[in-house]
């Protein structure tokens, strides 16, 4: 008799697929390497336990992850065939070589501003492609994003809504809430408010607003309310303001403001879709490649006082005048040569200041 889930599983699918080993990190799912027999190809097989197919309806599981299959993009991973064998609701995707973003954190804790900002840039701009076909993803947090080398890719486009709308009308009878059998559509910690509220009509700013969580951790090595209980989650993220990502760890002001903007309580107040933050994180990006190849102030270097540098080419200043009245007095030179050195000197510090000036802005002081 079988009774573990893999077994069963196994027996289900037959010869279409071989199961290999289970990947952790599923979630509500259980997720394992398969072979595929027909292309001979490694896929990740997903398959949800049967207490939760019991109460989903697999004709409106299916046109859901149909959908979500529309989504083509070099930062996404794309689901691959949805099914059911004995009961048992399972999808396919390509099994991507890499780590999640999960794995990472608990790994290394806070990133390097430069990694922040490549891997929130590739995540946006694949939530700009589907959200430009209809595509909400409603789940975007680590677990659920794949680092391939240099490279971000979003995984489970899709899935979120195809368990909310193939409930067999639970949705109803529970009023919006999450029901009684615990299953998630979302995850507390990077849920937006309305989202959190239960609110129907949500659209892709909510991912903005997971996006904006996702990023904070990155930062700082923790979520958002992060360390409560899940309805305390949900109550702050309707109704409480994230602590500055400034008081955590020194950052780029002009990346503190993308990601506090996305973290926004009303979505008219956030990025007004992910195209335009995708923007704001290129032009970050250009903007410390142009600092790296000019060799000047890099963008991820910890801010400075402009006043600060402005004393260091004083100090700088005033020695050379001493130095060269000192070398005058030596050679017995005529009283102009001290005198030329502190005109070029001070013609220097006009040029001086605005270098300095520049050098903070790009910091965002």
């Amino acid at each position: 008799m079988v009774t573990d889930l893999r077994d069963q599983l196994q027996a289900s699918l037959g010869d279409a697929y071989r199961l290999d080993r289970e990947l952790g990190g599923g979630g509500m799912s259980r997720v394992f390497v398969a072979q595929e027999g027909a292309l001979d190809r490694r896929v990740v097989v997903k398959v949800l336990p049967p207490e939760l197919t019991g109460t989903l309806s697999l004709e409106r599981f299916r046109r859901e992850i149909q959908l979500a299959a529309r989504v083509h993009h070099p930062h996404v991973v794309p689901v691959l065939l949805v099914g059911q064998a004995d009961g048992l609701l399972y999808y396919t995707m390509p099994y991507i070589e890499g780590e999640s973003l999960r794995d990472r954190l608990d790994r290394e804790g806070p990133l390097p501003i430069d990694d922040v900002i490549r891997i929130m840039r590739d995540v946006a701009d694949a939530l700009s492609h589907a959200h430009a076909l209809g595509v909400i993803h409603r789940d975007v947090k680590p677990d659920n994003i794949l680092l391939v080398r240099h490279h971000a890719l979003v995984t489970d486009f899709g899935v979120a809504k195809a368990l909310r709308q193939s409930r067999h009308g639970e949705e109803r009878r529970t009023h919006g809430r999450t029901p009684s059998h615990g299953m998630a559509l979302g995850t507390p910690a990077y849920m937006a408010p309305e989202q959190a509220a239960a609110d129907p009509t949500i659209d892709h700013r909510a991912d903005i607003y997971a996006l904006g969580c996702v990023a904070y951790e990155m930062l700082t090595g923790k979520p958002p309310f992060s360390g409560r209980p899940a309805q305390k989650i949900l109550a702050a993220q309707v109704a409480e303001r994230p602590v500055p990502i400034s008081k955590l760890r020194p950052v780029p002001l002009a990346l503190e403001s993308i990601v506090m903007r996305c973290l926004e309580k009303n979505p008219a107040q956030r990025w007004s879709d992910a195209d335009d933050l995708t923007d704001e994180l290129n032009t970050l990006i250009a903007r410390s490649m142009s600092a790296a190849l000019t060799g000047s102030q890099p963008l991820v270097a910890a801010p400075r006082s402009m006043w600060r540098v402005i004393g260091t080419y004083l100090g700088v200043a005033i020695v050379v005048a001493a130095a060269a009245r000192l070398v005058r007095d030596l050679f017995e030179l005529p009283d102009w040569v001290p005198t030329a050195a502190l005109v070029l000197t001070a013609l220097a510090l006009p040029v001086v200041v605005m270098r300095a000036r520049r050098a903070t802005e790009r910091q965002g002081i």
